[in-house]
């Protein structure tokens, strides 16, 4: 679409519609207290955390898009200034609460923006949102892919994000002993805490702001301020430091554990986890167990568990897939791994790809066809025994006789009908 009408995750003047897929800081990189540029959509539950993030927002400049119901903006067109009606529906991008997705149509053709997501292969959510975006699409072609590329690398590749509960849940318990420090974000990995808190049948200690963020959620009673009620503490990540264990472990044995698709991420001489000095106990282990699956002691006091609210490269490439784009566009450009999409990719996007979904559509209409032949040929009783074979054996599409058999046949083997191929009389 043209610019000047829609603006999403971007918050500077001279749009006349504004979209935040979820309220992570990167996202929300020039939004403030103070911003009044037009109206702000998002979903239900990120308009609930908004005040958290954003005391004194002018909340009447919210709209609330709930997820999976399609609605009508009406927008202008600035180079010809007519009125023009823009179709959206969020879905759910199960990267953190609150966070969506959003189709795009209109004039302009189909757009989809994923923000940060993760498109695990298996489970009840991503079933749902497979329907549902396979239902919002129908048989149009997406012109646009907008990809939350953080690991469009066939390097990283990490488990679903219950079996790495599973591994942090597995390395508190093989710790009886050890205070739990677990780094996390303001917003995101509750799914993760919810997990520990009720397999080992214990509460975890937020921070007094995340405290109010879990009661947003309807997270009562999992979580407590009070130190002295649990073994098991979740930290702000700029405090999880390997100098912060050092100190700890002065006190009482403690043990950190980072969650994080890419824990073994450096920038310049330090680490992300604040330490100038080499930290693996096995260097080359650390660099060369990029695409595990388990858990590494990344140093003495901290573990590293596979643990993302991102996408890996097969979740991505089965997203695709799935889609089949005419063009992606990949959103994250400062990324350590960062691959622009259609290196990867390039071969499932284009004008090929666009026919894929009309050749879809029309292999099902001519099915349809062929289904309901024979059906009316099975009821016609006082049909003679010919007339029945020749409607069973011809198909008439665009008005062209076509050979049952030749029909099926191109379809099975993902081939165009040509128009020559008819029945003569």
């Amino acid at each position: 679409m043209e610019g000047g009408m829609i603006s999403v995750d971007k918050w500077s003047s001279g749009s006349q519609a504004y979209f935040l897929t979820h309220l992570h800081a990167d996202h929300t990189a020039g939004l403030s207290s103070t911003w009044k540029r037009g109206p702000l959509y998002c979903s239900r539950l990120t308009a609930r955390l908004f005040p958290c993030k954003f005391p004194g927002f002018d909340l009447s400049l919210l709209r609330v898009l709930d997820i999976g119901s399609w609605y009508s903006l009406s927008l202008t067109t600035p180079s010809s200034g007519s009125a023009t009606n823009v179709y959206v529906k969020a879905i759910d991008a199960q990267h953190c609460p609150g966070s969506v997705m959003y189709l795009f149509r209109g004039e302009f053709g189909c757009k989809l923006f994923t923000g940060d997501f993760r498109w695990e292969t298996t489970g009840n959510r991503v079933e749902f949102g497979r329907a549902m975006l396979l239902d919002a699409l129908k048989n149009e072609t997406l012109d646009i892919l907008y990809l939350d590329n953080t690991y469009c690398n066939p390097r990283y590749s990490f488990p679903s994000r219950e079996v790495a509960a599973r591994q942090v849940v597995d390395i508190i318990t093989s710790h009886p002993k050890h205070e739990i420090i677990i780094g996390i974000d303001s917003l995101g990995k509750e799914d993760l805490l919810l997990y520990i808190s009720r397999a080992l049948n214990i509460k975890i200690w937020v921070w007094p702001e995340r405290l109010q963020i879990m009661h947003l959620l309807g997270f009562h009673e999992n979580f407590t301020t009070q130190t002295s009620l649990t073994r098991v503490r979740a930290v702000p990540r700029y405090s999880f430091s390997i100098e912060t264990l050092k100190g700890l472990n002065t006190l009482r044995p403690t043990i950190g554990v980072m969650p994080s698709g890419l824990p073994w991420a450096t920038k310049g001489n330090r680490n992300i986890f604040g330490s100038s000095s080499a930290s693996c106990l096995n260097k080359n282990e650390c660099s060369k167990d990029i695409d595990s699956a388990n858990a590494k002691r990344y140093h003495e006091y901290i573990f590293v568990v596979p643990y993302s609210d991102h996408s890996c490269f097969s979740e991505i490439q089965e997203f695709i897939e799935l889609l089949r784009p005419i063009s992606i566009k990949g959103i994250v450009s400062s990324s350590s791994c960062y691959i622009e999409p259609h290196y990867y990719f390039d071969h499932l996007c284009g004008s090929k790809q666009a026919f894929w979904r009309i050749h879809q559509q029309f292999e099902n209409e001519v099915i349809d066809r062929i289904e309901g032949a024979e059906k009316q040929s099975a009821e016609e009783g006082n049909s003679t025994v010919v007339g029945r074979k020749r409607r069973i054996d011809q198909v008439d599409f665009f008005g062209i006789r076509v050979s049952r058999v030749s029909v099926l046949r191109r379809l099975s083997r993902g081939v165009k009908i040509a128009d020559t191929e008819y029945i003569s009389e």
